[in-house]
């Protein structure tokens, strides 16, 4: 009989979730029902569908069990574990279109079926804490097949001919990053990973370090071969505590099987590295930032040339990749560069990880070969917006990208479609809005995030994303004018022209690319005064529609400040604007919709 095993996801969200009590929970039980034997608990990395966490996944059955309470764990071992009987109310499913069926089939549930999984190919699949489980799934061999089957100059042409661009932002060929390196001359080389990951909702290469750390360790060695360094640093931030607890245990098993360390797989070469925290700063995903804050110094962007690949970390040639770039690196090796350009477009191969979130019915990690629309992933894996919500916008590539509209949901998702549409892949965050959503305030929120993000080394960015701010709070709280708009549109060029680095240059995105296709929101915010969304508060206003007032005082008894008037029972109830807080209470306690905002 094939042992069974009950894998539960330790990713940070279902973590916050309680999935570490269902873990305890199941071991319980187990032991106490002499089940422990014969079923293995095993506590894996993110299985992607966040939504529907904390997720446990039964296999060789495999059956997903969906939103699982320390609770419903007897149930499950009871009914599934020992009787051989599915719980229906907790399994996932999709429901069919045209029968209306369900689907209990997890490679037909649209969530996972359009996905393909490379850098995500062992989250939720394996052990991320037990380095014979990545073995176990061709762990190491990519590495070992580079040392000894290979040239370092015949690992960077495979990484070259695979086409594989960063995945963190910039779409830099790596192939040729890693060349410029390799052709420098140097007593020592260095190799970094940057998982300084801070735009708002992302957590792909966070989810990618806490599934499966070695895939970034393995392929941090071998580009250490291919360009001829012995060390190298893994950046990551300090919020991210699972991820770097999992990679402190990681690197230390791979040391204990040598295969860190000095003369991997009893080669010549020998290769270690180091955990560097940071401590948050989104400026510090800029590279030459990354590197002053590895050296101790603060984390400020440097002009360049000299580019890392020449003059890098102390001085030495440096690579800088990110987290979801490594981890194709050693399916590149194993599997060849014609396979994995055969997966994506000519221009953009492989894969892409996105952290989906907002406004939409399935938010989590998705994996997609790059060329899928924008609406497949919106509406097919992603369920569309909740509650029949009308799509608005799509913000990709986090404060550095720009906003795509309805028109643009038939685009193939790349690195040169998105930029060409003016914005951008960024490292992979794509947040949903809906008709809920203003523009203008989504422009603010993004605005208000590089304000305070900004290292403060050059002017155009220390002081004029400080001003679009303004601007744009000026727009929102009803103080703008045309002249408003037209000032900042001006400005936003004048920063994206002088700022020193690619963050501030790209800092004007988000403003640029809301006044591209909603210019008629802002001109509704500076000429009459309204919000269109019902969002800026300072433009909103409460009445109480007369002809649905029942008299019942419920709203009067809500108001903190005592903004509503009226004699209960006998006359409408009246709100004085001059009092009036905006803070919707009235509206939420009204049993009659007589309260309404304008």
């Amino acid at each position: 009989m094939e042992r069974m095993n009950v894998l539960i996801c330790g990713g940070t969200g279902c973590t916050s979730s309680k999935s570490d009590l269902i873990e305890k929970e199941f071991c319980r039980i187990l032991e106490k029902k002499g089940l422990d034997k014969e079923v293995k608990v095993v506590k894996t990395g993110c299985f992607g569908l966040c939504q529907k966490g904390p997720i446990v996944a039964i296999h060789p059955d495999r059956v997903f069990y969906c939103q699982v309470h320390v609770e419903d764990v007897k149930e499950i071992v009871e009914e599934h574990i020992y009787k051989g009987r599915r719980v229906e109310r907790l399994e996932m499913h999709d429901v069919d279109e045209k029968t209306k069926e369900k689907i209990f089939n997890i490679d037909k549930i649209r969530f996972y079926a359009k996905q393909k999984r490379i850098a995500l190919r062992n989250c939720g699949v394996i052990n991320p804490e037990d380095i014979n489980e990545y073995i176990a799934r061709d762990g190491y061999m990519a590495l070992g097949k580079v040392l000894t089957e290979m040239t370092p100059m015949d690992v960077v042409e495979e990484i070259k001919k695979s086409g594989l661009r960063g995945r963190g932002g910039g779409g830099f060929p790596t192939g040729l990053k890693w060349q410029f390196a390799a052709k420098e001359v140097s007593d020592e080389k260095y190799v970094i990973c940057n998982a300084d990951e801070g735009d708002p909702g992302a957590f792909m290469d966070r989810s990618i370090l806490e599934g499966d750390p070695h895939a970034v360790i393995e392929a941090m060695a071998i580009a250490g071969y291919a360009i001829g360094a012995s060390y190298g640093y893994i950046y990551i931030r300090a919020e991210y505590p699972i991820a770097v607890e999992r990679l402190k245990i990681a690197i230390s098993q791979a040391r204990e099987l040598g295969l860190l360390g000095k003369n991997i797989f009893s080669t010549d070469f020998c290769f270690d590295l180091e955990l560097r925290l940071g401590a948050g700063a989104f400026v510090c995903g800029e590279e030459t930032a990354l590197i002053a804050s590895i050296e101790g110094k603060r984390g400020m962007p440097m002009p360049k040339p000299p580019f890392p690949a020449q003059k890098g970390v102390w001085g030495k040639p440096t690579i800088i990749n990110n987290v979801e770039t490594f981890a194709n690196v050693a399916q590149i090796i194993n599997n060849g560069a014609d396979w994995f350009r055969s997966i994506g477009t000519e221009k953009s191969p492989g894969t892409k990880v996105f952290a989906l979130g907002g406004k939409v019915v399935n938010t989590g990690l998705v994996e997609v070969p790059m060329g899928t629309t924008l609406r497949e992933v919106i509406y097919e894996i992603g369920g569309g917006c909740p509650n029949n919500k009308r799509f608005k916008a799509v913000q990709t590539g986090g404060p550095s990208g720009g906003c795509l509209t309805e028109a643009d949901l038939d685009s193939p998702i790349d690195f040169d479609t998105l930029v060409a549409k003016g914005s951008m892949m960024g490292s992979g965050g794509m947040i949903v809005m809906d008709e809920d959503n203003c523009m203008v305030d989504i422009a603010r929120f993004y605005m208000d995030f590089i304000v305070d993000e900004s290292c403060g080394k050059c002017t155009p960015c220390r002081v004029g994303t400080k001003r679009l701010l303004e601007m744009l709070s000026d727009i929102c709280e009803g103080r703008g004018t045309m002249e408003t708009i037209e000032k900042m549109e001006e400005l936003c060029y004048t920063i994206k022209s002088t700022a020193l680095c690619g963050l501030g240059q790209t800092a004007p995105n988000p403003v640029l690319s809301t006044l591209r296709f909603f210019r008629d929101e802002y001109e509704a915010h500076v000429k009459e005064k309204r919000c269109p969304a019902k969002v800026c508060k300072a433009l909103l206003s409460y009445t109480i529609n007369p002809d649905k007032c029942r008299k019942c005082s419920l709203c009067s008894k809500s108001c903190p400040v005592g903004a509503i008037s009226g004699i209960p029972g006998k006359e409408v109830y009246k709100i004085d604007t001059s009092k009036c807080i905006k803070c919707g209470a009235c509206m939420n306690t009204c049993h009659f919709d007589a309260v309404e905002m304008r």
